[in-house]
């Protein structure tokens, strides 16, 4: 019981006190499961923060920060390891969610320091996604599907190849045709190849996309991966196997310019913006693991469960932040 009581501790800067082995613990499981889609667990790891450990000043949003720059770097080292790194899309995602963060980190300490009206506002757009996702999964889409269906099959024989040749054991590689390779890369489209298939995209659209998610991931620091995964999913229809890579190290990036600003920018007065450096650290401890055997093992779950999985992920949050705009 001694032992128990002596991993109980406080956290100065947040006002947070809590077992010091639960945010490692909470932010492992849950990266494993979100960095398949290639999200890094910020979004939920917020309501965690807010619901769970009374965590709610401004500060909270910059400590997610911290935990996307500590998690992530093990997911990405996976993507681009195996070639799976959409490079044109992740420059793409960068430049146009990095003024969103700046514009994103005004709204959240000078016009939203109460985030209720904004959370409803971003519900409604998961709530889109989400739903858009699972649709998607249900057989009733009217949509073709072949490339994805093809795409799928590849992966399917690939996985089961491994399977039979390595037993129990995970390979991490994959054949040169897995590699995205890069066809055309202009300020009006993007195409690029992945296993034998061809996806692009318009240049424009992506950044408009990437810019209003930043200004989103900005104020509630989650980054923004787990807007633009899905997005690029549901609405470009790109295979979730290249999105995911390019959506964590844009969300890597933009997070590293999301602590900067709101440790530097000055604030209102008596107002925390700076992240609590100890928790935002222990949460990205246990999303540095989560992230990285998330990211290794993607490549055997079929795109389907991948795709109901952040579904349920995003319509979960959704709901929660519109419930709340009516309920006071």
């Amino acid at each position: 019981m001694d032992i128990l009581n002596s991993l109980h501790v406080l956290f100065p800067v947040s006002g947070v006190k809590t077992y010091i082995f639960i945010p490692p613990l909470v932010a492992l499981i849950v990266s494993f499961f979100t960095s398949m889609g290639g999200v890094s667990g910020a979004f939920l790891l917020l309501p965690f923060q807010m619901s769970v450990l009374n965590f709610t000043s401004p500060s909270v949003s910059a400590t997610n920060f911290v935990f996307n720059i500590v998690a992530i770097p093990s997911g990405v080292y996976r993507y681009l390891k195996e070639g799976r790194m959409a490079w044109p899309l992740t420059w793409v995602v960068i430049i146009g969610t990095l003024p969103g963060v700046f514009i994103g980190y005004y709204l959240r300490v000078l016009y939203l320091p109460d985030p209720r009206t904004f959370k409803f506002f971003v519900g409604c757009v998961l709530l889109y996604i989400g739903i858009r996702l699972v649709y998607e999964i249900t057989g009733k889409a009217k949509v073709s599907k072949t490339k994805m269906k093809a795409l799928e099959d590849k992966f399917k024989e690939r996985a089961k190849q491994i399977k039979e040749q390595q037993s129990s054991r995970i390979a991490s590689g994959l054949p040169p045709e897995a590699v995205v390779k890069t066809v055309k890369a202009s300020f009006t489209r993007i195409e690029y190849e992945f296993w034998g298939e061809r996806f692009s995209f318009s240049t424009i659209a992506m950044f408009l996309l990437a810019f209003v998610v930043g200004i989103i991931g900005g104020t509630y620091g989650i980054g923004g991966g787990a807007i633009v995964a899905p997005f690029c999913v549901a609405v470009f229809h790109l295979p979730v196997y290249t999105v995911a890579g390019a959506a964590l190290m844009g969300t890597f990036l933009t997070s590293i310019a999301g602590v900067f600003f709101y440790s530097v920018i000055p604030a209102k007065a008596g107002m925390v913006t700076s992240p609590d450096w100890l928790l935002g650290f222990l949460f990205g401890a246990g999303g540095f693991v989560g992230i990285y055997l998330g990211a290794r093992f993607q490549k055997f779950v079929p795109q389907k469960y991948i795709k109901l999985m952040l579904g349920i992920i995003i319509i979960s949050l959704a709901l929660r932040y519109i419930f709340q705009f009516f309920i006071k």
